[in-house]
């Protein structure tokens, strides 16, 4: 018998605090949580190479409005189809303020470099005849957010200011799909400023 009341109060109990819950709630008594405006995750500093031997810098992403990044192996398949794709991408968009870097995720760091993924990305930006440069990973990983890729390829946006924007985007794709999400990118970048 106690055991019946308890339970008939318990429920009684839980029935008058979601009821003055959904009060709270409808009345607005309950104070909305403020959104935290966050600090944009940025390239940071870095200094590295083209496979060329070319120096880089984040000074480059200060050359147009938006920069893809492109990170991909050597050993992947649809990251090597996509190249030629990427290089229309970049003469194709090049007028709207956007270029294209690769960045060779199997050629190691800048500071211990594999010397046959290397060989193997120039030739690969040889046959694919490349323009835009493909980036040696520098040893902070771009203030760390190559350091998370868990596919090839993986795309990302930085923009004029070094700030990563837009969505990352995982998977190879053709110019037409390029073209589109970087003009949504551009849009949503305009927007913003």
């Amino acid at each position: 018998m106690k055991k019946r009341n308890m339970n008939k109060t318990g429920k009684k109990f839980q029935a008058l605090m979601l009821s003055g819950i959904l009060a709270a709630g409808i009345f607005g008594a309950v104070p909305a949580m403020a959104e935290e405006k966050k600090e944009p995750q940025t390239v940071g500093t870095f200094t590295t190479e083209d496979i060329n031997g070319k120096e880089y810098t984040e000074e480059f992403f200060a050359e147009a409005e938006l920069t893809l990044v492109n990170v991909f192996a050597t050993w992947c398949g649809p990251c090597i189809s996509e190249v030629p794709e990427l290089q229309k991408l970049s003469e194709e968009m090049e007028d709207e303020g956007v270029q294209v870097i690769g960045m060779v995720m199997d050629t190691g760091t800048i500071e211990e470099t594999d010397e046959e993924a290397l060989e193997t990305a120039k030739l690969l930006a040889e046959v694919a005849e490349t323009d835009y440069p493909f980036l040696i990973p520098d040893a902070g990983l771009m203030n760390d957010r190559l350091s998370g890729i868990q596919a090839y390829p993986e795309t990302f946006f930085v923009n004029k200011d070094g700030e990563i924007v837009g969505e990352s985007y995982v998977g190879a794709r053709d110019l037409d799909a390029w073209k589109e999400i970087v003009e949504n990118e551009l849009k949503a970048l305009k927007e913003d400023s």
